[in-house]
């Protein structure tokens, strides 16, 4: 399949539709749909991985594909589809709500949601776990400023003491069981996360606006 992203950042398959990283609004891509996953293609690039969905006219969406528009249009956020998707998911935890109220009281609302995004894309290049610990840490001393969160996260990494971590059962190096990449590596959470990552979510998922 060859489906046509649209202004929606979205693509339709089997009639579903599922997110893509909003760069791609306006493009075609290559969409593998599987028993249980659709894969999308940019080239060989996979640059969305969603679960299947078998609720037909269902709309599946990873807020990580979004957060370059969020950080344009920050009130978007509060009643997005994705938001509440993360939500659901778990991906947007305790710690990013919190955060998100505090940056919100001290900054204002669009000012405190773009410092929200601007730490759900740390997300991409640092683990969940530290992103999380250092939301918490900027948080509990009232520093609700992205800036500050990447500094802690990254000090959390820093000190942390290194291993190799585990690859799931069933599994190539470097990738978790049914060929993604290992959700253990740096950046990812634990091997039931099946977050696109995109994260999250980015939030998203990155693999669930």
């Amino acid at each position: 399949m060859r489906p046509l992203v649209d202004r929606y950042s979205r693509i339709t398959a089997r009639q579903s539709t599922y997110s893509v990283p909003a760069r791609f609004i306006g493009h075609r891509l290559r969409a593998l749909l599987r028993a249980d996953e659709l894969v999308v293609f940019h080239g060989r690039q996979v640059v969305a991985r969603h679960e299947r969905s078998t609720v037909k006219g269902s709309t599946t969406v990873v807020l990580d594909h979004y957060l370059e528009i969020l950080a344009r249009k920050p009130g978007a956020l509060p009643g997005s589809t994705a938001l509440a998707q993360a939500r659901k998911a778990g991906v947007f935890t305790a710690e990013h709500e919190a955060f998100w109220a505090g940056a919100r009281r001290a900054h204002g609302d669009a000012t405190g949601t773009r410092e929200l995004v601007e730490v759900l894309l740390l997300h991409r290049h640092l683990s969940h776990a530290n992103v999380i610990a250092g939301l918490a840490g900027a948080t509990a001393v009232g520093a609700v400023r992205a800036d500050v969160v990447a500094v802690e996260a990254r000090r959390i990494a820093d000190t942390a003491p290194t291993s190799s971590p585990t690859p799931c059962r069933g599994s190539r190096s470097g990738e978790a069981a049914g060929g993604q990449p290992d959700p253990t590596a740096p950046g990812r959470a634990g091997c039931g996360d099946r977050r696109t990552t995109t994260r999250p979510a980015p939030v998203a998922h990155r693999d669930r606006l």
